[in-house]
């Protein structure tokens, strides 16, 4: 007989570890305590995102994550676009930060576009004042509401995994998964709840290097006429976000103009970024707060300062906003990428991804599953 699994949350962990032993498989069923995901899963850009990571097994774990986010969301009949993404340059410490990066990354489909390349890649970015661009080809889009939404059906008919809602697992004694008076045994249980993993191992929650991060996002109409803005779109403060930029030797220094100027905006964790879905609809974020508990009010100044750096490298046909939300995911404070760990025998705790959830987690959960995970350094 084939073995069993648990796997506790249906957002993209939950969905990529269910998937990555089904195919394996196991006997997998699903416990989500929603009727839904309502979580971070669904409350980020879509975006699967290469660029962001460092040479070496983080991107290669991405274009895996790609790979498989192809298969998952063509079996599930969803949108998806092979967008890449732009990053522009307004100054000439940008456009050096731009160059580098280009000429360390043979390994990757990057390139250096002048201001008149850039604009005819994208009729949305703002042309003032415009010295050039990063065009990379890795970055694809997907609607996280659609796509999160769907894949559970996609992996009940196509692989077979059960799942159970509107149930909250309280209590994990292996082999069994508790929920008040009902429970369930498997071989083995995977932990994939974002910040619910408090509640399930508060110990091993609290002795490990996390923290919380809440996030603000806005949501712009559907664009009129079917107008589409391309790639992604992402400002010079995208630059000093991720670490796949470190390449570039002059980065230092344009972080340090940055911390003079933007003073402001990055105490409050601000960069800014723009996708669309296959709706028209243009994705916009976002801010960093992080703490263990939080208000739960948004705040107005955050998004003001986000649409104002937005309007330095964009611009919409429409920019009516239709929704604002925020999110809350657990984020490492060592650096690490991910946390996975064994905190009884028989149950693995995956979690810690942050804002990488949407472009490592289907290839972090087939090398823990595929036996071939090794924590990085």
């Amino acid at each position: 007989m084939s073995k069993s699994a648990i796997v506790i949350g249906a957002g993209i962990v939950g969905l990529a570890t269910a998937r990555a032993l089904a195919v394996r498989g196991y006997r997998v069923t699903i416990i989500e305590r929603s009727s839904k995901a309502v979580g971070a899963s669904i409350r980020n850009f879509g975006m699967v995102w290469p660029i962001g990571q460092p040479e070496g097994e983080l991107y290669e774990r991405a274009l895996h994550a790609k790979s498989i986010w192809k298969e998952v969301l063509a079996g599930a009949k969803c949108w998806s676009q092979e967008a890449g993404s732009l990053h522009m340059a307004y100054s000439n410490d940008e456009k050096e930060v731009i160059q580098q990066f280009v000429e360390v990354s043979s390994y990757r489909p990057v390139s250096f576009l002048n201001a008149a390349d850039t604009l005819e890649k994208s009729p949305a970015v703002n042309g003032t004042g415009l010295l050039g661009s990063l065009y990379s080809e890795d970055e694809m889009i997907v609607d996280p509401r659609e796509a999160i939404a769907a894949i559970p059906g996609y992996l009940e008919e196509t692989l077979g995994v059960t799942f159970i809602w509107n149930t909250a697992i309280s209590e994990i004694n292996f082999p069994n998964a508790v929920s008040g008076a009902k429970s369930w045994s498997a071989d083995e249980i995977f932990v994939c709840s974002g910040q619910d993993f408090e509640t399930l191992y508060p110990e091993h929650f609290s002795a490990a290097p996390l923290t919380k991060c809440k996030l603000q996002m806005l949501r712009l109409e559907a664009q009129p006429e079917n107008w589409r803005i391309g790639p992604a779109l992402c400002g010079g403060l995208s630059l000093i976000h991720y670490h796949g930029f470190k390449a570039a030797a002059s980065l230092p220094g344009l972080k340090a103009r940055y911390e003079s100027e933007y003073a402001e905006q990055l105490k409050w964790g601000i960069h800014v970024m723009a996708s669309q879905n296959g709706l028209g609809e243009i994705t916009v974020g976002d801010s960093h707060e992080y703490a263990l508990t939080f208000d739960p009010f948004d705040r107005e100044f955050i998004n003001t300062m986000i649409l104002d750096y937005l309007a330095t490298f964009a611009r919409f046909k429409s920019p009516k906003i239709f929704q604002t939300w925020h999110g809350i995911y657990p984020k490492l404070t060592n650096g690490k990428t991910e946390i996975v760990i064994k905190p009884e025998n028989g149950v693995t705790i995956i979690n810690g991804l942050g804002g990488n959830g949407m472009t490592l987690s289907f290839g972090l959960c087939d090398e823990v599953i595929g036996g071939t995970y090794s924590p990085l350094d």
